[in-house]
């Protein structure tokens, strides 16, 4: 105790813990690279665009050639679903038509926006398809052999590249490793015919069908280019609506080689290498840099983002008709409801009393199915509407409208309407999160600022689009409202230094694009632009809009926090909670860790109508809970899941500590996976003996200290003010100024001890030089362990092995066939081969890691008492990092206890 104490204050766990959440930013740090090295390769000409130009040129696109190429963008998109098609022919998936393109349409605009070499669209494709029954090893051949097809088309055209029919000589005589680019990609073709005929790749690709037929090494061909071909003509056709003259060969030609740039790059999307080659293409024709950049921001839009949040509503459905087959997460309203209600619904006779508001109530009725719309897709859309009303509010809009509206409004209300919409679009931005994580209150927020900022939006300049866009994700959102409920989410420092990061770098933004479209209002207009327009875009208004804004944001943000719900309340238990464990204890068998309950540092969750236990606290975002849960076996599955409904309510995680194996198949069946902790030393009181050479060293400690006058007796509830102040002495010696651990292991509390017998060991003046806690299992007298161990410093060597000899002989005598001596941290932990890599990082740790914590001595120490070795394990959700778990546990066992309450 004395050194895992010592190593937890060196080591600043807590400290360690708040490091690790943090390093999950590393993950962004790739992307970000790539995209700066782009960047700082083309600064020069990313320098030449005027943004401000660049975004006029944008918002004034006539809506019918926009309309046409959002179409022929889908056209073009819906192309890449016949890679689905080919596989579902080819190894004969269990889909329809239908099905198949909906799975391709998702997996592939995902793998479009955010893959690395299709990584993400493989991923989301074996779950679709795993959803469907199929197995694993028929994903993995179809995912692989999927892998070796899309390039084949790019290497096609290529091939027209090299041989002239687009060519695109201007970019690679200032690029010159462009042709080796170019070269590289058009050898996959050949290089891919000849491979796909081998016998390794019918084993690893083809699944072991034999070599494929020269039909459907054509049709993957065909397919992989008509995939680059129409998402060439998509970029074509939006080339000729900012230059006519512009001939088709060239602007393929500069399509083909930005692709093979943005291929070579691996970003997502190939974003950096594709946009910087098309934008210097399209510059070195003689266009300007702001119509090329209008290009590439249609083009990304049109093609990759637009599609994907398509894809996002797709997956959506998706996931939520899988949610409806099993057992649904987040159904806590029917576990709750009443008897009588239950039986009303069952009977059927809720049909009968439904009135007319209620059906109103709950319209859309047949579309409903729009309610499941997952809330993962819809806080990505909510970003959107706050990002859309920043950008609205940034650029002068479409200034011939400023006539209309400002006949209708006063300026004073033009220019309120306007920082507004720049304080709803931060704050939708923020509460996007709490929209992923089903946040009741943030929906409510939510939905209220997309209405009222539909009208701001509206006011400001007669932006309709925006106002229409606003209020769909409201009737979206609206139409989705079930998916809500949970009562809060944990909020730390951090989440609040973040707002005020991101709510800064937005502002930042926002000034950055209205600085560039302000000098637009001074240049002369065929149409007129009303009196209002200058005064409510200049620039001191501008920057005043941005400064007020920022700062009605912050302000309004801090009042949600400290309104916001109250976290999970962790109360310790009180004597009445106490009476009704006791109560409970009597009618249902406890386990080795249950008399802790009555400690006061868990809390109570009561399940299934108090028929089950759930013993728990509270670390980080999890909760944690102690031994196995109590009660009847056959309803401790179902406690589990109400259990996870409870915590999921508040965004947090539930991780069952130190369960046995009999309950592990619980567990499982409940979606968790499993770390061995150690294993638990029980000694068999009918066998166990001190005679014979074995037990030679224990007889010899025992026959000593009879013989000095030692004296081991056992004290009787309630003990003695005298006797606790000797007690508390020997504990404050044995500390040594160490603070008290907690959960798991005893600590030192008088209105604890005075719950269960003492065990004491007396010196010849009669004074107690060692005691121990006796710690009823309450399993029918079967079984007696002990908690709380202490002993003076300067006792005679032997002295604890006193005390478990003469408690063995009490609990014998008592009609007790089993003593718990407690576990031994990481026994018999990652030795086979085969073990997780985390446990045999843990059988490291046991070997070598003596001078920190005695782990092989403790073993030692107990396998004298000739035990049979239990395990325990630590069950926890998938999605949990196990390093971070496991140092949250060793805080939350090193935190100082909470007292009884009375």
């Amino acid at each position: 105790m004395q050194r895992i104490r010592s190593l937890i204050d060196r080591l600043q766990i807590k400290k360690w813990i708040s490091t690790l959440y943090q390093i999950k930013v590393l993950r962004l740090i790739p992307p970000i690279v790539i995209i700066g090295l782009v960047y700082w390769e083309g600064q020069k000409e990313f320098r030449t665009i005027h943004w401000g130009k660049t975004l006029y040129y944008l918002r004034h696109i006539h809506p019918e050639t926009l309309l046409f190429l959002f179409c022929f963008s889908l056209i073009a998109v819906s192309i890449m679903t016949l890679y689905d098609l080919l596989i579902r022919r080819h190894f004969q998936l269990p889909l329809s038509r239908w099905q198949t393109f909906r799975y391709g349409w998702i997996a592939n605009t995902s793998s479009n926006l955010l893959g690395f070499a299709g990584l993400t669209g493989a991923g989301i494709r074996t779950a679709l398809l795993r959803s469907r029954g199929t197995s694993y090893s028929t994903i993995a051949a179809a995912v692989g052999f999927l892998s070796t097809i899309p390039f084949t088309g790019l290497s096609l055209l290529a091939w027209f590249n090299i041989f002239a029919v687009f060519p695109a000589r201007q970019i690679t005589e200032v690029h010159h490793w462009l042709i080796y680019a170019v070269w590289g990609s058009a050898l996959y073709l050949p290089l891919f015919v000849l491979l796909q005929r081998t016998t390794l790749f019918s084993k690893w690709f083809n699944r072991d069908r034999g070599q494929m037929q020269w039909r459907t090494i054509s049709s993957v061909i065909t397919v992989s280019f008509m995939e680059w071909l129409f998402a060439g003509l998509t970029f074509w056709f939006i080339c000729r609506a900012f230059f006519p003259n512009l001939s088709f060969s060239a602007i393929f030609g500069i399509y083909i080689l930005a692709a093979i740039a943005g291929m070579i790059s691996m970003a997502p999307s190939g974003i950096g290498g594709f946009d910087l080659t098309a934008l210097l293409g399209l510059q070195l024709l003689g266009h300007s840099p702001e119509k090329s950049a209008v290009v590439l921001i249609l083009f990304r839009l049109l093609y990759y983002i637009l599609p994907w949040l398509i894809g996002l509503i797709m997956a959506a459905f998706e996931f939520s008709r899988d949610r409806k087959k099993g057992t649904s997460p987040v159904s806590n309203e029917s576990s709750q409801m009443s008897p009588a209600k239950k039986s009303l619904d069952e009977s059927g006779e809720a049909a009968n009393v439904t009135n007319t508001w209620l059906k109103l109530r709950s319209w859309p009725g047949p579309l409903g199915f729009i309610g499941e719309v997952s809330a993962w897709s819809l806080s990505k859309l909510v970003f959107i509407a706050g990002a859309l009303l920043i950008l609205s509010a940034a650029t002068p809009a479409l200034l011939y409208r400023f006539h209309y509206i400002e006949n209708i409004l006063s300026l004073p209300i033009m220019r309120l309407s306007h920082q507004l919409s720049i304080v709803i679009g931060i704050m939708l931005i923020v509460l996007s999160r709490g929209i992923s994580l089903r946040v009741k209150r943030a929906y409510s927020w939510t939905l209220l600022l997309l209405c009222t900022g539909a009208i701001f939006t509206f006011a400001k300049a007669f932006d309709y689009e925006e106002a229409i866009i606003l209020l769909l994700i409201a009737l979206l959102l609206w139409m989705s409202r079930q998916q809500f409920y949970r009562l809060s989410v944990p909020l730390r420092k951090y989440h609040i230094i973040g707002w005020m990061i991101m709510t800064a770098c937005i502002t930042g933004v926002y000034y950055f694009i209205g600085a560039s479209t302000r000098p637009f209002l001074k240049k002369p207009f065929h149409f007129h632009v009303g009196e209002h327009a200058p005064k409510l875009l200049g620039s001191s208004a501008f920057i005043l809009s941005a400064v007020s804004g920022l700062l009605l944001a912050w302000l309004l943000l801090t009042l949600y926090y400290l309104l916001r719900p109250k976290q999970l309340n962790m109360p310790s238990i009180s004597n009445t909670d106490r009476a009704k464990l006791s109560d409970f204890l009597e009618r249902y068998p406890g386990n080795m860790l249950t008399h802790m309950l009555f400690a006061g540092d868990k809390s109570f969750f009561w399940a299934i109508d108090n028929q089950v236990l759930i013993p728990y606290a509270k670390i980080h975002n999890k909760l944690v809970v102690l031994g196995d849960p109590l009660g009847p076996r056959e309803m401790v599955s179902e406690a589990i899941q109400q259990f996870q409904n409870y915590a999921d309510q508040y965004a947090l995680e539930t991780v069952f500590y130190q369960t046995t194996p009999d309950y592990l198949p619980l567990y499982h069946e409940n979606g968790y996976r499993f770390f061995k902790l150690g294993e638990e030393a029980l000694v068999d009181l009918s066998s166990f003996t001190l005679s014979g050479k074995r037990n030679a060293a224990l007889r010899a400690v025992h026959n000593r200290f009879e013989r000095e006058g030692f004296r081991f007796e056992i004290a009787s509830p309630p003990h003695q003010e005298k006797l606790m102040e000797r007690l508390k002495y020997i504990s404050d010696q044995w500390l040594r100024g160490k603070k008290e651990k907690g959960f798991s292991i005893g600590w030192f509390d008088e209105n604890y001890l005075q719950l269960a017998p003492l065990a004491l060991i007396t010196d010849q003046e009669n004074k107690v030089i060692a005691f121990a806690s006796i710690a009823p299992v309450y399993d029918h007298d079967v079984t007696l362990s002990v908690d709380l161990m202490r002993h003076l410093p300067e006792v005679p060597n032997g002295t604890m092995d006193q005390l478990f000899i003469s408690l063995f002989e009490f609990a014998r005598e008592q009609g007790y066939s089993c003593f718990n001596l407690g576990m031994a941290p990481l026994a018999s932990v990652g030795k086979s081969r085969a073990a997780m890599r985390e446990e045999k990082l843990a059988h490291i740790l046991f070997e070598h890691g003596e001078s920190l914590y005695g782990f092989t001595g403790l073993r030692n120490y107990k396998e004298k008492f000739s035990p049979r070795w239990e395990p325990r394990y630590l069950a926890y959700p998938t999605n949990i990092s196990l390093p971070v778990l496991l140092l949250e546990l060793v805080s939350l066992v090193s935190r100082k206890p909470h007292k009884l309450r009375n």
